[in-house]
């Protein structure tokens, strides 16, 4: 069951709740009885295996020239 984390308008009074998906959200204060409304936090993304670095996806950049070999005759072509 997810923590829900609440606060209240009026008192500023920040609260947890467990509940259920499908409950309601908690819409009165526990303390001052003000309204309440949920807290929404980023979720940490976390990058695992390889592909997530440039380094990991690119293929060296060809120096000017490599790649090609001189085939008998003198003329150029891909190795």
């Amino acid at each position: 069951m997810p923590t829900y984390e609440y606060e209240c308008g009026s008192c500023h009074f920040r609260f947890e709740r467990k509940q259920r998906f499908d409950a309601k959200p908690v819409a009165v204060c526990p303390k001052c009885r003000g309204k309440a409304k949920r807290v929404f936090h980023s979720n940490p993304v976390i990058f695992k295996g390889s592909g997530f670095y440039t380094t990991d996806s690119r293929k060296g950049v060809p120096e000017p020239g490599e790649g090609k070999k001189e085939l008998p005759g003198g003329k150029k072509g891909k190795k």
